[in-house]
């Protein structure tokens, strides 16, 4: 049972002691207030003073009880809300009989409403001397011991409530995050592009290479999908006349979990007519020359032990970055028999039996990618991994393709888009072919979609840009957890005894 903790006991008790005098422990009765922000800010001048306080200005705040130190007939502590923490006193004279009950009853992680005037204590600090004092809401559960806080990251990630009121620069993460987001809404409003929504439940798992979420549809009574990308829907709206749409969506995707995926992310999908996966290029380092401007960062960002050097971005084609970056020799990266021999001298172990495309692939994931630490636009992919990407006129193996890799990640992949319908279907029969082989990331045949092409996709650029990835190089945050705010977990023992039992 969550409440039979003895210390959770003992503040039951003490709110039910506060309800037989008539203090409701829940209460919803506020005063107009302040932030601890605006208070110190508004106060600031107090030093100035002879006396060191203002008696006749009288504000509220309210906020959580972080510290709490009593003396006998006075108390000093710390109330914290979202905009910062600031220090109270009270005493038994300010808050006549009501004094005995707050000493005995209100407690670390209550959140009170206090209002007073400002003074400077004899150690320098502005502080509010309290003149009234309510109960808001009482913490029944006690907070983690200040001195150590909450260090277990199982349990910050799987209480990020709790995370947050223990760690406050948390909160500032969280809100790096959504101030990347709404800056990435404008600049792409900005550009004339129109943000849509398309369906997060799929009939076919398409849009990308993984494995998909599988649910069921009870009205309609048919297996679903949930979204492992965007991408197809987007397209069929440029099929249907817009020329510059982007979704930023969730995407579901039944994979594994490390520090850099969660099988929930959130990306942003662009689709842009008359464009190439060039302009691409090019407007996702202007994307990123705004998020730094706006931001207020330098172009050089430390990540982790790694310095990333944001001033300039390369681009390398594939082989070119196998044979460069990868040290591989470039007679192997032709021939698929000596790119099987390679890698097993590697201790790389391969699965049936990949095309040449896919053992390239498995080339430059074990032999490059970990390298891309500046920002690096990786072009001219292998048309078999690219199901989607339009092929190079000039060479018909590669596809106009690129992805962009920071830090040793991929951050952003994009390309100009197929839209010959009969190259499309002959390439979704291809993937339906490995998927009978035993790869359960291929796509399935989508003859939705190729009906949309049939009837004529202007020539079109798309990009996917990882929002969670993004936010983790621009706040130096090593783990993907670090930046969601609640990350898929493990169930905890309690949770799979309870199943059992029922």
């Amino acid at each position: 049972m969550i409440f039979d903790n003895e210390y959770i006991q003992q503040r039951i008790q003490n709110g039910e002691q506060l309800k037989l005098k008539n203090v409701n422990p829940y209460s919803n009765e506020v005063d107009e207030k302040i932030s601890t922000k605006e208070y110190l800010s508004k106060y600031s001048y107090i030093n100035e003073l002879e006396n060191q306080r203002d008696e006749d200005k009288i504000d509220t705040v309210v906020g959580r009880i972080k510290f709490l130190r009593l003396m006998g007939k006075a108390a000093f502590a710390k109330i914290e809300d979202e905009s910062g923490a600031i220090q109270i006193y009270y005493n038994k004279q300010s808050l006549n009989e009501w004094f005995d009950d707050v000493k005995n009853y209100i407690e670390v992680g209550d959140i009170i409403a206090v209002s007073g005037y400002p003074f400077l204590t004899k150690t320098g600090e502005l502080s509010i001397h309290v003149t009234k004092l309510s109960l808001l809401t009482k913490s029944i559960n006690p907070l983690p011991e200040k001195f150590h806080g909450l260090q277990d990251i199982e349990l910050r990630y799987r209480q990020r409530y709790l995370d947050m009121i223990m760690n406050p620069d948390v909160k500032d993460t969280f809100k790096t995050r959504s101030k990347i987001v709404s800056l990435i809404r404008r600049f792409f409003e900005d550009k004339g592009f129109l943000e849509v929504e398309t369906p997060m439940m799929h009939p076919i798992a398409g849009g990308a290479n993984a494995r998909p979420f599988i649910t069921h549809h009870n009205a309609l009574n048919v297996k679903r999908y949930l979204r492992i990308a965007p991408e197809l829907y987007l397209k069929m709206l440029i099929v249907g006349g817009f020329e510059a749409v982007f979704e930023i969506n969730r995407n579901f995707r039944n994979e594994g979990m490390d520090h850099t995926h969660n099988p929930e992310f959130t990306m942003i999908e662009f689709y842009w007519a008359y464009k190439k996966y060039e302009d691409l290029i090019n407007i996702t380092i202007e994307m990123f020359n705004y998020l730094f401007e706006k931001l207020n960062l330098s172009k050089i960002l430390p990540f982790g032990e790694l310095m990333v050097d944001f001033s300039e971005f390369k681009i390398i084609p594939y082989k070119q970055a196998l044979i460069e970056i990868g040290e591989i020799n470039p007679e192997i990266i032709e021939s698929s028999e000596k790119i099987v021999e390679f890698l097993k001298s590697q201790e790389i172990h391969i699965k049936g039996k990949p095309n040449l495309g896919t053992l390239q692939a498995e080339l430059f994931d074990n032999f490059v990618e970990k390298k891309l630490i500046n920002p690096t636009f990786i072009t001219q992919f292998p048309i078999e991994i690219s199901p989607l990407a339009r092929r190079n006129d000039e060479n018909p193996n590669i596809a106009d393709r690129f992805e962009l890799f920071i830090a040793g990640r991929e951050i952003a992949n994009g390309f100009s888009e197929l839209n010959d319908p009969i190259d499309q279907y002959n390439r979704f029969a291809e993937q339906m072919m490995a998927k009978e082989s035993g790869d359960e990331e291929a796509h399935d045949m989508d003859i939705d979609y190729i009906r949309a092409l049939s009837y004529g996709m202007a020539p079109t650029a798309g990009e996917g840009i990882g929002i969670d990835r993004l936010v983790m190089l621009l706040t130096n945050q090593e783990s993907i957890r670090d930046v969601i705010l609640f990350p898929a977990m493990r169930p905890e023992k309690s949770e799979i005894n309870t199943k059992e039992e029922k």
